[in-house]
């Protein structure tokens, strides 16, 4: 069993930082756009967000909490300014001559309630997928990874779908059909998951065999106000 671990920071752990980070960043752009699968409405997100989820734990399964914590915040800000420059920018005045506005405050235009709805979910359901993935990766002496990776998701992604559409949606539609949009969200991003296992397998063996790092969070505080990664 590899215990090995290293403060290097390799270049393949920013690569998979990078594509969690982007992968989150283009979530959150096309969310606006509604799409109908299996009769079901779903905001366009679905088909990329649950990504982000994979590669967290890949990022926890190999390189810890404490590493995967770090990635976390690092998209948790860009997030916070992708935000902040997209409503900055539809509010800037444009000339009388363009005439886009519109259609570019649809497409970007953001309310203080979605980007509050989008960082509290993101936040809380990102951090409770790293740390149930990591306690069981201890439970279960590294075994049976797919248990962790379905685990971790089942848990994250109910509180993240459950807080988002709650802080976005409450009030402004009947309690049923906020209900209806929550199962639906959910059943799809957890069987997202599911279908993807063989990939996250293929995926976690790779890199561990690249890295040569097999992370055990034994001892580890799981404080998500930290950016400690030794």
């Amino acid at each position: 069993m590899m215990q090995k671990e290293t403060r290097k920071v390799s270049s393949l752990y920013v690569v998979l930082g990078c594509l969690f980070v982007t992968c989150l960043l283009i979530s959150n752009i096309i969310a606006g756009k509604l799409i109908s699968v299996l009769g079901m409405v779903l905001p366009a997100a679905v088909i990329l967000f649950p990504v982000t989820y994979i590669f967290g734990d890949i990022l926890t399964e190999v390189y810890g909490f404490k590493r995967s914590r770090l990635i976390i915040w690092t998209g948790f800000a860009c997030n916070l300014l992708m935000a902040a420059v997209f409503m900055l920018v539809v509010a800037l005045p444009h000339p009388d001559f363009w005439q886009s506005q519109n259609a570019y405050q649809v497409v970007l235009g953001m309310t203080p309630r979605v980007v509050a709805a989008s960082l509290v979910a993101y936040f809380l359901g990102e951090f409770c997928n790293a740390v149930v993935l990591s306690k069981m990766k201890l439970l279960t002496r590294g075994k049976w990874l797919f248990t962790r990776t379905i685990g971790s998701t089942i848990v994250g992604e109910a509180i993240d779908t459950a807080v988002f559409i709650t802080i976005a949606f409450a009030g402004t539609v009947a309690v049923p059909v906020l209900l209806s949009m929550m199962a639906a969200q959910y059943v799809f991003k957890v069987l997202y998951e599911i279908a993807a296992t063989p990939l996250t397998y293929l995926a976690v063996g790779r890199v561990k065999k690249k890295e040569a790092v097999d992370t055990y969070d034994w001892d580890v505080e799981y404080n998500p106000f930290s950016l400690e990664i030794d």
